[in-house]
C-alpha cells in the first residue's frame, strides 16, 4: 500500500500542485489527496510514521523554524531519512527531483537554518531521539549521532544539487 501511494505521489504530484496554484480540482490533485489521506491514515495508526516526523519535532526545538508549514519540515525529515537509512542513490536523487519539482525545502536553509550551528543540530537529533519517538520504527539502530550526520548529509546533497542546477542555468 505505501509504495503504491509512492507511486501516485510521485506520478500526480506536480500537476496536482499546479492545480492547486491555479485552484482548481482536477483527477491529479483527487489522487494526491487520496494517497495522502491514506498513507497518512494508515501509516499513524499502523505506526508506520518513523524518521521524517521525529526530526520534525527536533526541528521544532529551533526558533528559527516555527514560521515554516508541517509539511515544510516533515521534507527535511525525509531527506534526512534517507540518508539515515542508506537508501539508494537513485531513490535519494528521485525524491528531491520531487521535493524539487513541488516547491519542497531541500536545505535546511530553506527553513530558516541558514547560519545553524552544529549545537543546534545536535539539539535537533537529540530531540529527534526522545524517548517515545517514532523514529525508533527505523528498521536500523538509531542514534543522535547518526541522526545528526543524516540531517547534515541531507542538507550538503541539497545544497550540491541546487549549486549544480545554478551553474546549468547559467
Amino acid at each position: 500500500m505505501a509504495r503504491l501511494c509512492y507511486d501516485t505521489i510521485l506520478e500526480f504530484g506536480v500537476s496536482a500542485c499546479r492545480s492547486c496554484e491555479a485552484g482548481v480540482v482536477t483527477p491529479a490533485l483527487e489522487h494526491v489527496v487520496e494517497a495522502n489521506t491514506l498513507l497518512s491514515g494508515v501509516g499513524f495508526e499502523s505506526a508506520g510514521l518513523a524518521s521524517a516526523h521525529s526530526i520534525h519535532n527536533g526541528l521544532t526545538v529551533l526558533e528559527e523554524t516555527h514560521g515554516y508549514y508541517h509539511g515544510e519540515k516533515v521534507a527535511i525529515g525525509v531527506l534526512a531519512g534517507l540518508f539515515l537509512g542508506d537508501r539508494p542513490q537513485a531513490v535519494i536523487n528521485q525524491v528531491y527531483s520531487f521535493c524539487e519539482s513541488v516547491g519542497l525545502p531541500t536545505t535546511l536553509a530553506a527553513i530558516g537554518l541558514a547560519d545553524v550551528k552544529p549545537a543546534q543540530l545536535n539539539q535537533v537529533a537529540t530531540a529527534a531521539c526522545a524517548k517515545g519517538e517514532t523514529i525508533y520504527n527505523e528498521p536500523s539502530t538509531v542514534t543522535p549521532e547518526r541522526v545528526y550526520a543524516s540531517i547534515v548529509a541531507a542538507d550538503a546533497f541539497g545544497r550540491a544539487r541546487l549549486e549544480s542546477n545554478a551553474r546549468l542555468r547559467v
